[in-house]
This record gives C-alpha cells, sequence and structure tokens, in this order.
C-alpha cells in the first residue's frame, strides 16, 4: 500500500554532502514514522536515523550525530537525509523505511515498507 522511493545516492570524496531522499505513495504519509537504515558490504543493515510522524521526535546513530540531519516535508510525501562531513565507513546502500510505531524505531522489525536504496560511496 505504501512505495517508497530513495534518491540522491552517488560517490563523494571524504568531508563531502550528499542529501537523500526518500518519496512516499499515498495520502497518508504524515502517519508513518520515517527511519533510515543503511547496509555496507559483509555488513548488517544498522539503524542511521529516524523522525517520528509528525517530526517532534528525532534519534541518530550515535556515529552520525552532528554530521547528519533527518527532515520530513508531509507537503511532498518526502523525507530527506542530509549528510554532511561524509567519511569513508559511511559508504554502503542507504535504505529508507516507514512504520506505525515508534517503539524500537532503530530495530528494522517495526517498519513495514522499505525503499529499493540508494548507494553512497564515500572515497578517502
Amino acid at each position: 500500500q505504501v512505495q517508497l522511493v530513495e534518491s540522491g545516492g552517488g560517490s563523494v570524496q571524504a568531508g563531502g554532502s550528499l542529501t537523500l531522499s526518500c518519496t512516499s505513495s499515498g495520502r497518508t504519509f504524515s502517519s508513518y514514522h520515517m527511519g533510515w537504515f543503511r547496509q555496507a558490504p559483509a555488513k548488517e543493515r544498522e539503524f542511521v536515523a529516524a523522525i517520528s510522524d509528525r517530526g517532534v521526535r528525532t534519534d541518530y546513530k550515535d556515529s552520525v550525530k552532528g554530521r547528519f540531519s533527518i527532515s520530513r516535508d508531509t507537503a511532498k510525501n518526502t523525507v530527506y537525509l542530509q549528510m554532511n562531513s561524509l567519511e569513508p565507513e559511511d559508504t554502503a546502500a542507504y535504505y529508507c523505511a516507514a512504520g506505525r510505531s515508534w517503539l524500537l524505531h532503530t530495530a528494522a522489525a517495526p517498519y513495514d515498507y522499505w525503499g529499493q536504496g540508494t548507494q553512497v560511496n564515500v572515497s578517502s
């Protein structure tokens, strides 16, 4: 019922910036908490950032705090991940996800819908 499409990935040098976008179908975008996860080769998918349905609450993986910023635009049904001061360790496929529960939002299980992923490569 909900389709998520990510965009904005690419290659950047360390210290650079990228902004990822995730656009949701449907008219119930504001009812979903949104999260960003990433997965590097041979690594498990890990939580990056999340924003609550009304945008009141946000949360970040410790290693991206101060560098990444999550936001949402209800009029555009879009959630963004602004990534600054990128490091090679940020290289991964990034996925957005939508869920109805904020409980355990750092885990993948609460999210019902996932995007196809967008690749971010950060060179040293």
